[in-house]
This record gives structure tokens, C-alpha cells and sequence, in this order.
């Protein structure tokens, strides 16, 4: 059985969360094999919301204006109903601000997201490897024999760490054992995207709401198309062709007027709730939906799933150029309670949308999950104002010393750590070493906060530090004086001075 050069890290299943992780690893020049089952991309719309979390997490990535380009905002929702229609905003959300420039959920259909991401793979020189079906799984102390059924034959494939982001069937939970409890909804669904006659692109449009005949056409931005969604029961084989389809629409809508005449995609499936009993085993992870499922309801399960994926590749990644192996441990103490908390909330918002409208604000957002009580955050002093260690590190504004407006997110991007001192010495700061960046503002400083607005997104006083984490998030706040407690943190996660450059290691 012949094997493959062997990767850091072997992938399986190229969705959105495997994507994303592919090119974390990739900007940060860790080999990898990213492989998937299935003969080519996914091309159906299932996950279309994209959060503004998310948001942030792309442009990190490199990828947010095209995604934003290949979509568009939620349009308005109309509720038909025997007075008449009555339109309705999908989302209540505040306008941007300087600390959180993306405010708005978009609508992007699923393939065209994951179509986004694998360009920018191919960017960075990598591309996903379809037709190639992981079968067996075998570790040790020192790495995963992984094997491959390829359209050429099987092989094996050795390598450092095995991360299963191949969905909700996963077969590497599966074959690793791992519990998936949680439960079913009560609700089986279709969702299919169609062409559709007599119909507007301008609303989401939905009829029988509250009842067991709901159905809904959303138009797909950046398509011709309708998302066709609805509640079918569970024991009634639904035919999913064009004429079966455009039957069920008019039987609950009333309406002969519009017509299905085409279906790209379409699928009925049961929603669940599950959250897996752990996320690792040994040099084996879960992320994404082969961690957890949720409802549709609230567009967070490809959002989380990204979000698990830009979690675990920096740790990843430091562990392999020298890290301690603990801090793969801090993976599933940060994002299962998040996916844990996320599951709650889809499930309150699947129960409101069965009964009556809910439109959605904030708590759909993302922007508020954080690790506070994660070990790697470290214990912020009694603060009034401003996030704690732990939460998302906000944007602002900010005037390089050579006079050309940036801001935060600009400096953050990228796979490094960012240590920010405000009206501080630079002199004070720690010694310079490979992944951290060091910035300040002040007299001296290399940075200019003319409009307040890093003072303002931070609640900082001259002298404090703020170390901000390859994934936006504060590490730790601190005074000159306690800097030497960032510093040993910094040799804790792998940022150590005096290292050879990677080109001699």
C-alpha cells in the first residue's frame, strides 16, 4: 500500500470549517492535506447566513470583500395573510460602528461562501483533494496513519494531527467513539434552491406562519435563485422535482400563479440539536458540524463551525513549531461552551419561529462570545470600562506615525500576536521575538489615537498593555508595570526571543 509524503496536519472534509482551517495552516506555512469524499464542492445553499463575527474572521482571512461581493444583505421579510401582505425586517441590527465595523448579517448562499475560500486556498498554492475517502484511522503518541481510498487506489498517509471537519455523520467521530447526544427537534424540513416564476426577488417572501404549512422563497443574493424552505411531515416521501415542488407551494399557498421550473438543489432533513461528548482524542480533533448541529434557525451553525476552525489553527500551528502540547487543550475548553450556548439559542429561536414572527438582533451576531474563563486568558485587574481578558479584542481607527489613516484590524491581520501599549514607552516592552508585533501610541509611539477611539474601544489609561491573540482576542491587560507577566506568557504559548529563523530551523 503505498504511502504520501507525510503532511502536520491531515483534514477531512472540505466544507466551510475545513476551508477555513486549510487556510490558517496555509498562511502560517504548516503542511497539510485537506481531502473530502464527495466528487466535488457542495453546491447547495444550506448555510446562507453569515454573522458578523464571521465577517471579522474573513477579512483576517483574506477573503471578506469577496464574499461580501458574492452576496448581499437579508431582504425584507413579507408575511402573507388573509389581510394582506405585510413586510417586515428579517434582522435588527445597529449601524456600524468604530469598534465593530460589520454589523450586518449577509446572505450568501453556502456554495458560493466555500467557492470564496477555496480561492483564496488556491491564493495561498493549495486546493482540496475531492474523491479521497478516509477509511480507517490508527495513532500513536507521535501521529495519526490515516487511510485514504483515492480514485487511484488506497493509501496511507501519516501525520502529526487528524482533525475530522466531515459534518454531522462524521466518520471520525464515529470511529473514534465519541458520544453525540442531544436530541431530535420534531421538525423535518425540505430546503431546495429553485428557479421560480411569478415571484419577486425583492422580499422573502413566506406564507402560513405559525403553522405546520409554512413555506417560505428567499432569494439567494448573487444567484437567480429562490431558497424554497417548509415543514413536511415525517412519514410522507416528498417528491422533490420542479412538479413536486411547485405542487406543495401551491397546495399551501393558494397561489397558481408561481411556478417552480427548475431545481438546482434540494434535500429534507430531520433537525437535531447534538453536542459531542469531546472534541479531541489523542492527536485527533472534531470541529465544525462533526462537533456539533444545530437547527437552521439563527444562521449559526456554519458560523460557529468557521469560528472552531480559526480557533484551532494558530494552536495548531504553534504546537508544531514549538509550543507545549497543553495548549491544544485550551481548543475544546473555548469552543464547546460556545457551541453549547449557540445550540440554546437556535433551539429558542427554531420554538419562536414555529409560533410567530421573531425578527433577530445582536444575539445572532457573534460578537459578544468570548474565553474569559479560558486557561489561556489571564485574569484581568478590577477594570470600569472596556472589554476583559478574554473577549473580542474591538477595532478602531488609528494614524500611522507616517501619517496614513488604518486601523486595529489592519495591524491584527495575519497569523501573528499583537501587543499594543497605549500612551506607552516603547522601550518598556518586552523584547522583540518571531510572531508578535509590537505597537504604541504616544509621543513616540508608531501610532497616533487622534480621534480617542482606541482609548474609547479599550477603556485604556496611559501605560496599560493590551496582547491581543492571532484570533482577535485579548490575552491580557496589563500596566508597565506587570509586563513581565506578559512576558512569561508569551514563552508559555510558544513566542519565545533568540529563535533561528524558520528558513534555518
Amino acid at each position: 500500500m503505498p504511502r504520501t509524503s507525510e503532511p502536520d496536519v491531515l483534514i477531512c472534509g472540505a466544507g466551510a470549517a475545513g476551508l477555513t482551517l486549510a487556510i490558517d495552516l496555509a498562511r502560517r506555512n504548516v503542511g497539510f492535506l485537506l481531502i473530502d469524499k464527495a466528487a466535488g464542492p457542495f453546491m447547495g445553499s444550506r448555510g446562507k447566513g453569515i454573522q458578523p463575527r464571521s465577517q471579522e474572521v474573513f477579512e483576517d482571512l483574506g477573503v471578506i470583500d469577496r464574499v461580501v461581493a458574492s452576496g448581499g444583505e437579508y431582504p425584507v421579510q413579507r408575511f402573507y395573510a388573509d389581510e394582506g401582505p405585510v413586510d417586515r425586517p428579517a434582522i435588527r441590527m445597529s449601524d456600524p460602528t468604530p469598534e465593530e465595523p460589520y454589523q450586518i448579517p449577509l446572505l450568501v448562499p453556502q456554495f458560493l461562501t466555500e467557492r470564496c475560500l477555496r480561492e483564496r486556498l488556491a491564493e495561498l498554492g493549495h486546493a482540496p483533494l475531492y474523491g479521497h475517502e478516509l477509511t480507517g484511522i490508527d495513532q500513536d503518541d507521535d501521529g495519526v496513519s490515516a487511510r485514504i481510498a483515492t480514485p487511484t487506489g488506497e493509501r496511507t498517509v501519516r501525520a502529526a494531527y487528524l482533525v475530522g471537519a466531515d459534518g454531522g455523520s462524521s466518520f471520525v467521530r464515529k470511529s473514534l467513539d465519541i458520544g453525540f447526544p442531544g436530541r431530535t427537534l420534531g421538525v423535518r424540513a425540505v430546503v431546495a434552491d429553485v428557479r421560480a416564476d411569478g415571484v419577486s426577488a425583492d422580499a422573502w417572501h413566506r406564507w402560513g406562519q405559525g403553522t405546520d404549512a409554512q413555506v417560505s422563497l428567499c432569494p439567494l443574493c448573487g444567484t437567480d435563485m429562490f431558497q424554497y424552505q417548509g415543514p413536511v411531515p415525517f412519514d410522507v416521501d416528498i417528491d422533490l422535482s420542479a412538479a413536486g415542488l411547485t405542487a406543495l407551494l401551491h397546495e399551501r399557498t393558494g397561489r397558481t400563479d408561481i411556478v417552480i421550473r427548475e431545481v438546482s438543489w434540494a434535500s429534507v432533513f430531520s433537525m437535531n440539536a447534538r453536542l459531542a461528548d469531546t472534541y479531541r482524542i489523542g492527536r485527533v480533533f472534531l470541529t465544525g458540524d462533526a462537533a456539533h448541529v444545530h437547527p437552521p434557525t439563527g444562521g449559526q451553525g456554519l458560523n460557529t463551525s468557521v469560528q472552531d476552525a480559526y480557533n484551532l489553527g494558530w494552536k495548531l500551528a504553534a504546537v508544531l513549531g514549538g509550543a507545549p502540547a497543553s495548549l491544544l487543550d485550551s481548543y475544546e475548553r473555548e469552543r464547546r461552551p460556545i457551541a453549547e450556548a449557540v445550540l440554546g439559542l437556535s433551539e429558542r429561536l427554531l420554538e419562536a419561529a414555529k409560533s410567530r414572527f421573531a425578527s433577530r438582533g445582536r444575539e445572532v451576531s457573534q460578537l459578544d462570545l468570548g474565553y474569559v474563563d479560558s486557561p489561556l486568558t489571564v485574569a484581568t485587574p478590577h477594570r470600569d470600562k472596556g472589554p476583559l481578558a478574554g473577549e473580542r479584542a474591538p477595532d478602531a481607527p488609528v494614524t500611522g506615525a507616517g501619517g496614513l489613516d488604518t486601523r486595529l484590524f489592519g495591524l491584527f491581520q495575519g497569523p501573528h500576536w499583537t501587543l499594543l501599549g497605549y500612551e506607552a514607552d516603547r522601550a518598556a516592552a518586552p523584547a522583540v521575538r518571531e510572531g508578535l508585533r509590537i505597537h504604541t501610541t504616544g509621543p513616540r509611539g508608531d501610532l497616533h489615537d487622534s480621534g480617542g477611539h482606541v482609548r474609547d474601544a479599550y477603556g485604556l489609561a496611559a501605560g496599560q498593555w493590551v496582547l491581543i491573540r492571532p484570533d482577535g482576542y485579548i490575552a491580557a491587560i496589563a500596566d508597565t508595570t506587570n509586563l513581565p507577566t506578559i512576558e512569561g506568557y508569551l514563552d508559555t504559548v510558544g513566542l519565545r526571543t533568540g529563535g533561528a529563523s524558520p528558513a534555518w530551523r
